[in-house]
């Protein structure tokens, strides 16, 4: 059997609609060129459709809708994360022990700029480098003095409350590495322990809005911020309070949630543009937020400018961590290891950040803040209370418009047997009206033409 007998054979018993009227010779040779006209002109089209849905499937699955049915929800509290500020008193404490109480002052600076390092480190430069360095100074090992330096949980918080209920401060403010040095958060997935004790921080309709106070013994930032966030250099201000001592703070704030809906991690991270605090591929911190990959982000350009990174960067192997040199290198380029610009941003300096934010991020508005003074002379402390100013009325939902079902649905209608529904309509619409006047005519002169 011929090659062309065979593909004959092939059209006449296809379930393809329209190709059997063009290998069956019993039709006119008018109407087998008008089923091939119908039949390119459908499978084109229906590739042109099949290419559009593939492109709708990649660049616009989700969407993002507002949800007011608030009557049910449970709001989770956001995390509050503790890291001190300066405690010169320590630093003085640290710097008589290492060196005797007759030693050079300008140290405790260099102290506290390594224990609390912000990427800058001017005094230290100062005093243990070039040709005129201070007799204290030290090389290495930058870790180990801001070890010593830091307080601990003890002696950082205590009078703790949730809802006015007392509870045990460092049980639940876990210790947090971070670029500013070692924290203490609650509520957060950020923290040092792999299963940490988590408070029952929830706020809804029986309990009403949550409250949280702590006070607080040294000189600190408090963040409020997502359970998946970390404190970092860039941080915005309006997340951060900066405590001092004999100072009562209260901060009403408000919380809009994000909800995903069941479908939201079949697809993509490229297609929803944000990933999972699971889906992770840091390794400065265990679960993926948007802080966390800036902060992955400037580490990686720490070690490209000068192979080395700040001494607080978290989860760092000891060799990558900067010594003196190291130091004096983030010190002289600070702005542009610090500084995270936008990738359009070419005029400024700094480091260029493409990072996806978080699925699950929360945004936290300050509704009111207030500050009183504490008049007793006894001690030094400050006190902090958080609280939501009312329970949640709306909160953001991401839906998948086009999952991977749809996409397979759709896709098995545009390619189907009849190969695309739409053409096959109007090939249905024309084929009636040929059935009626012009295919018998067509048939008719042929029988006439056999006749003669």
């Amino acid at each position: 059997m011929r090659f062309t007998e065979i593909v004959k054979e092939y059209f006449i018993n296809s379930t393809f609609h329209g190709v059997k009227f063009i290998a069956d010779d019993s039709y006119h040779v008018t109407e087998r060129i008008f089923w091939i006209l119908c039949v390119i002109i459908s499978w084109v089209g229906s590739a042109f459709l099949i290419d559009a849905s593939l492109e709708a499937f990649q660049t616009s699955a989700i969407s993002f809708v507002v949800e007011t049915s608030y009557r049910d929800w449970n709001t989770r509290f956001p995390s509050i994360v503790v890291c001190e500020m300066r405690n010169m008193e320590r630093i003085q404490a640290i710097a008589d022990r290492l060196w005797g109480e007759d030693h050079d002052f300008a140290m405790e600076e260099v102290l506290n700029e390594i224990g609390y390092f912000r990427g800058e480190s001017y005094h230290t430069v100062n005093e243990c480098a070039g040709e005129d360095m201070a007799e204290n100074c030290f090389f290495e090992n930058f870790t180990a003095y801001a070890d010593l330096v830091r307080s601990t949980c003890l002696e950082t918080l205590e009078d703790c409350y949730w809802n006015d209920k007392p509870f045990d401060c460092c049980r639940y403010f876990q210790p947090m590495e971070t670029e500013l040095g070692l924290c203490y958060a609650v509520n957060s997935l950020q923290t040092s322990s792999k299963h940490p004790i988590k408070l029952n921080m929830i706020s809804n309709k029986h309990t009403g809005p949550g409250k949280l106070t702590i006070t607080v013994l040294t000189e600190a930032y408090v963040y409020t911020i997502g359970e998946e966030e970390v404190p970092n250099l860039i941080t915005p201000k309006s997340d951060v309070l900066l405590v001092d001592h004999y100072i009562a703070y209260k901060r009403h704030i408000s919380i809009k949630d994000i909800e995903n809906g069941p479908e939201a991690k079949q697809v993509s991270v490229s297609q929803r543009k944000c990933r999972f605090p699971e889906e992770n591929n840091l390794n400065v911190h265990r679960f993926y937020s948007y802080s966390a990959c800036s902060v992955q982000c400037r580490k990686d350009k720490q070690i490209e400018v000068c192979n080395c990174t700040s001494h607080l960067m978290p989860n760092t192997e000891p060799h990558l961590k900067c010594n003196m040199s190291g130091l004096i290198c983030l010190n002289e380029h600070y702005e542009d290891l610090t500084i995270v610009i936008p990738k359009w941003s070419t005029g400024r300096r700094g480091v260029v950040c493409d990072c996806l934010p978080s699925c699950t991020e929360v945004d936290i508005g300050i509704v009111h803040d207030s500050r009183e003074s504490i008049f007793d002379s006894d001690r030094r402390y400050s006190t902090i209370e958080i609280q939501l100013s009312a329970l949640p009325t709306e909160r953001y939902k991401r839906n998948v418009v086009r999952g991977r079902l749809d996409l397979v649905v759709q896709q098995d209608y545009l390619s189907g047997p009849v190969s695309c529904h739409l053409w096959k309509f109007s090939i249905t619409l024309l084929y009636d009206l040929m059935e009626h006047d012009i295919y018998l005519n067509i048939n008719n002169a042929g029988y006439i033409t056999e006749e003669l």
